[in-house]
């Protein structure tokens, strides 16, 4: 690959990574490009999360920093977003991932009118603590979305982001940073899924997640800055572009 084309990768790693830090839906910019400079599938899926994981490590530590983390909540269901993108990585290696696109175009529609409709959504922090009930209900939240993770990717952010406000009553912010931790999670055991596999192109994925890096810096301070009135209707954009885009993909 030549270095200019590994140059738009770069470029298009640091988009997608601010985007991620923020609502998540970074994979609709980064597995596209990855693709359309003509990566094979599974490499261009390997070496995407090879770069997005060194952009989730930096998201993640602006979030931590930040204080709107949940580490109880975490310690629960942190495990179930490790064994269900695990479990995902290993089906998608084996069988094409195309059929899945038309559910989620479904289900992402959906999130995204919900959001439009229910206009207080998010924008307050509305939780009240922890119930063994809340608990079961993140755990498959966490197990199913880490599955997917590592099965397809994109819109896990928006997924989980969705899940925990109306699951918790957290605000966008708070929902956003504890999802951080999840995709980290689920990214880490991807990837070393698809290492073990042989399936990233390091020579493109070590400057891409580089630069990824420095989005999700940049993500995640203009999160945490703004705050839930900001991170909303940015969430809400996203959801509905990837409609667009995997809508064109099947047609």
């Amino acid at each position: 690959m030549s270095i200019s084309l590994i140059i738009l990768a770069c470029i298009a790693g640091f988009i997608g990574a601010m985007v991620d830090a923020i609502v998540g839906g970074g994979g609709l910019v980064t597995t596209p490009a990855l693709l359309a400079l003509g990566l094979p599938t599974h490499i261009a899926l390997g070496t995407n999360k090879f770069a997005s994981t060194m952009g989730a490590m930096s998201s993640t530590y602006h979030f931590f920093k930040s204080g709107n983390m949940n580490k109880q909540l975490l310690k629960y269901i942190l495990p179930f977003s490790f064994i269900g993108s695990a479990f995902g990585v290993l089906t998608v290696l084996g069988i094409d991932p195309e059929f899945l696109k038309k559910v989620i175009i479904v289900l992402v529609l959906v999130i995204g009118v919900y959001t439009i409709v229910h206009k207080d959504l998010g924008l307050e922090d509305r939780f009240t603590g922890l119930t063994r009930k809340k608990i079961i209900l993140a755990m498959v939240l966490a197990l199913a979305l880490g599955f997917y993770d590592g099965f397809f990717g994109p819109g896990t952010g928006s997924f989980l982001i969705f899940g925990l406000i109306n699951i918790f009553g957290f605000n966008f912010v708070r929902a956003s940073a504890n999802t951080k931790v999840l995709n980290l999670a689920s990214n880490i055991t991807a990837l070393v899924l698809f290492l073990l596999n042989g399936k990233v192109y390091f020579y493109v994925g070590i400057p891409m997640g580089i630069c990824m890096i420095v989005g999700a810096k940049f993500g995640a301070n203009m999160a945490i800055e703004k705050g839930s009135k900001f991170i909303k209707p940015v969430f809400v954009i996203m959801s509905l572009l990837l409609v667009v885009k995997m809508t064109v993909d099947v047609l």
